[in-house]
C-alpha cells in the first residue's frame, strides 16, 4: 500500500478544519452536529474521525491554531529594538491572519469574525475552551506587555502608564475590530491602521500647558 505524503495529510487536515469553521460561523457551535462537517467536507466519518474525534476537539484546534498565529507575531515584535509602532504592527499581525482565512466565507463573508464571536460565547459554558482561550490570550498579553516596555524604554511611550494596561487596551482594540466586523461586514485591517494612527497623533494639553507654564 503506497504511503500517504505528509503534504496530503496537512491538505486534507486544512480541509477538515475549514469546513468546520464554516459550519461553526454558519449555524453556531450547539446546532452544527458532526454529520454537519462530514457533509460541508464530502468526507467519509472514518476520514474525519482519523483527525479529530468531534466538534470539541476540532473547535480547540481551530482557536488555538489563530492564537499560536497571533502569539507568534506580537512575540516577533516584543523581540524587536525598538518594536514597529502601534498602529503598524496591530494592522500587519491582524491583517495577516485575516487574510490567511479570507477563502473561507459564509454566504459570500469572510466566515472569521463570526467564529470568533461564536467562541467567545462558547467559553462562557465550555470551561475547558475558556482555559484555552485564557491560555493564549495570556500569551498575547506577555508579549503585548514586553512590546509596550519596549516602547518606553526606547522613549517612544510615556512612562507612567503600566505596560500591562496598554497590552489589555492593544487587544482590546484588536478583538473590537473583529466583532464589529462579525456585526458590520469586512473591513481592512488598514481602518484601524488608520484609527490607532489618528489617536496617537492626539495632544495631550494638559503636558502641552504644563511645559508651555515652566517655559514662561
Amino acid at each position: 500500500m503506497a504511503r500517504v505524503s505528509q503534504e496530503h495529510l496537512d491538505a486534507r487536515r486544512r480541509q477538515i478544519l475549514d469546513g468546520a469553521a464554516r459550519c461553526f460561523a454558519r449555524n453556531g457551535f450547539h446546532a452544527t452536529s458532526m454529520q454537519d462537517v462530514l457533509k460541508e467536507v464530502d468526507l467519509s466519518a472514518g476520514a474525519v474521525y482519523r483527525y479529530f474525534s468531534g466538534k470539541e476537539e476540532l473547535i480547540a484546534a481551530i482557536v488555538g491554531e489563530v492564537l499560536g498565529q497571533v502569539h507568534e507575531g506580537f512575540e516577533a515584535a516584543a523581540h524587536s529594538s525598538p518594536p514597529p509602532p502601534p498602529d503598524l504592527l496591530v494592522a500587519s499581525v491582524l491583517g495577516g491572519v485575516l487574510a490567511s482565512r479570507e477563502s473561507v466565507t459564509v454566504d459570500g463573508r469572510p466566515a472569521f469574525p463570526r467564529l470568533v464571536v461564536q467562541v467567545w460565547t462558547e467559553t462562557l459554558r465550555n470551561d475547558e475552551l475558556a482555559a484555552l482561550l485564557r491560555e493564549g490570550y495570556g500569551a498575547v498579553q506577555d508579549a503585548w506587555t514586553r512590546i509596550a516596555e519596549g516602547y518606553q524604554d526606547a522613549g517612544m511611550m510615556r512612562s507612567d502608564v503600566p505596560p500591562d494596561r496598554v497590552a489589555r487596551t492593544m487587544m482590546a482594540a484588536a478583538m473590537g475590530f473583529l466583532a464589529q466586523q462579525a456585526l458590520f461586514g469586512p473591513a481592512s485591517s488598514e481602518v484601524l491602521r488608520d484609527g490607532l494612527r489618528a489617536l496617537m497623533s492626539v495632544q495631550d494639553h494638559s503636558s502641552v500647558n504644563l511645559l508651555e507654564t515652566r517655559s514662561n
